[in-house]
């Protein structure tokens, strides 16, 4: 029996929103990567709010609102550097290393993981501090604090989907990827920092 399909307007919403994303994403492929990842950037924090404030509960520590300032920072980040510094990444990591280069699997892996990741991390650590109005001495401190045991998850969390992402994702969905995974790291890094 053939299969019928359906016209675009008697199509589910789900199926719609992801054609319009897909519209959008080919035709302003850096904002739509940005405003993807500073909402979920956003509701990361939130997640991490979230989570806290459930800590403190079973504690019974007394537990404050939702601090939107918080998730607002996080949303600048995602859109200022993760969407665009992400896209820029992986297209050069496409013309640096082809998938025609036999070690091309473990060149992109080790370039995300030893040159990206931690430098992406420092300038995460950096720009939480300047969004936050913190001086120096709070960054050198959070640095010396938490970013060395940060990495390190890093390496641990995001390596198996890293390999994904960066072998066998479309170059086009690799920042969506990695912001779905980074809803959760967020949400990690987060807690981490206080």
């Amino acid at each position: 029996m053939p299969v019928q399909s359906l016209p675009v307007r008697d199509a589910s919403i789900h199926f719609r929103l992801l054609q319009q994303y897909l519209v959008l994403l080919k035709n302003y492929p850096i904002l739509t990567k940005s405003v993807t990842s500073g909402i979920l950037s956003a509701l990361g924090n939130v997640l991490s709010q979230i989570l806290e404030a459930r800590k403190k509960i079973k504690s019974g520590a007394p537990v404050g609102e939702i601090d939107p300032a918080a998730a607002a920072r996080y949303a600048t980040f995602g859109f200022c550097i993760t969407g665009p510094v992400s896209h820029i990444f992986y297209q050069l990591m496409e013309v640096w290393m082809p998938a025609t280069d036999p070690l091309c699997i473990v060149k992109r892996l080790l370039l995300d993981r030893l040159i990206f990741a931690p430098g992406f991390l420092l300038i995460f650590y950096f720009v939480m501090n300047i969004l936050e109005a913190k001086g120096w001495r709070d960054f050198e401190s959070k640095m010396r604090g938490s970013y060395w045991t940060a990495l390190k998850m890093n390496w641990k969390v995001w390596t198996p989907f890293q390999f994904v992402n960066i072998n066998f994702v479309p170059v086009e969905f690799r920042v969506l990827f990695a912001n779905m995974v980074a809803l959760f790291w967020y949400a990690y890094l987060a807690s981490v920092r206080k």
